[in-house]
């Protein structure tokens, strides 16, 4: 068994090339997603803190679509259905009943390599097309990445320490 690399590889990158700098803040931003997981129970993965549909493995979950929506459908070109994900992205917090803190996260692991498989061979002024917005760069799916994983993991925090405190 091999250790694993140091999770947080934004600070490697201080200087170095444009993409370099995103994929490593994406990395940070999914790492912070699989912790939102890290010791909790598959119940309080599922407990509902809030008024809406989020949990803290619906949070996951959800980035798991997010991951493919903008990688597999918009830069990859395939439609929601072959990637079997829902059209809407409410329907992407919905929780079935064999979701678990271990399947969850390996549907959302397996999302984040293929994104980063599929990303690779494009630039970052290679154009994606979105169903609204229509065509837009990959540098902008990064920052936009960024921005939808920080928020989601800022959400996750906050659910993580609710149901932590009620052990």
């Amino acid at each position: 068994m091999t250790a694993e690399p140091d999770p947080y590889v934004s600070e490697q990158h201080l200087i170095g090339s444009e993409r370099s700098q995103l994929l490593a803040f994406v990395h940070d931003n999914r790492t912070e997603i699989t912790a939102l997981l890290d010791g909790v129970s598959d119940e309080q993965a599922r407990a509902r803190l809030v008024p809406s549909a989020t949990t803290l493995l619906g949070i996951v979950k959800h980035c798991a679509f997010v991951e493919r929506v903008w990688f597999h459908v918009s830069l990859a070109g395939r439609s929601r259905a072959e990637v079997g994900i829902p059209e809407s992205s409410e329907d992407s917090w919905v929780l079935d009943a064999g979701d678990t803190v271990g399947s969850v996260l390996a549907d959302y692991r397996a999302a984040w390599v293929e994104a980063d498989e599929i990303a690779a061979p494009y630039a970052l002024d290679d154009l994606a097309v979105h169903n609204r917005r229509g065509p837009l760069t990959l540098r902008w799916i990064y920052v936009h990445m960024v921005e939808e994983l920080a928020r989601h993991a800022g959400h996750g925090d906050i659910l993580r320490e609710q149901v932590l405190a009620a052990r």
